[in-house]
């Protein structure tokens, strides 16, 4: 990316930081992890792919979160407690027989982000697995309350783990 358009990238995000990421990836021909990137500083925080396992396994202890799926076609949201995982085969795999399962290709995470921003009049808090291409593999959104305010105790977890996984990059 020129640093031209990469100043425009910044100065849009700055004015626009509630922005669909993916909207403005495929508006832009940018990368979602552009996106992010562009955000101001003070929204995100990376970390390396390498921390994909202990984010993951941290995670499963928050609750219920929404973990959501964009992609060109659908976007995917689903709402629960992310279960335990464990590698094997080649796969991080999610050990639950019901509910959320499946096979996460775990070593394709080239790094994780976490974001905390205004989305549609509410702040949001999530973290974001990028792709070795720099897309997003899958985003985890802190939980909300009864009063849909962000669940305390879990954006205290999200900061602790974004203190772990992003001073460690």
């Amino acid at each position: 990316m020129l640093s031209t358009d990469l100043a425009d990238l910044k100065a849009y995000m700055a004015d626009n930081p509630g922005a669909v990421i993916e909207d403005v990836a495929r508006e832009r021909n940018v990368t979602p992890r552009a996106v992010i990137e562009a955000l101001p500083s003070s929204m995100v925080r990376m970390g390396g792919g390498e921390h994909f396992v202990a984010a993951m396994q941290d995670i499963a202890a928050w609750g219920e979160v929404t973990l959501i799926v964009h992609t060109d076609d659908a976007i995917f949201e689903f709402t629960g407690t992310v279960p335990a995982g464990e590698v094997g085969r080649g796969y991080f795999n999610l050990m639950q027989p019901k509910g959320l399962h499946g096979h996460l290709r775990h070593e394709r995470c080239a790094g994780v982000a976490f974001v905390e921003r205004p989305f549609m009049g509410k702040t949001s808090a999530f973290v974001a697995f990028l792709n070795a291409d720099g897309g997003i593999m899958f985003k985890v959104f802190v939980g909300r309350d009864e009063t849909r305010a962000l669940r305390t105790d879990q954006l205290v977890r999200f900061r602790q783990l974004a203190d772990r996984i992003a001073s460690a990059a």
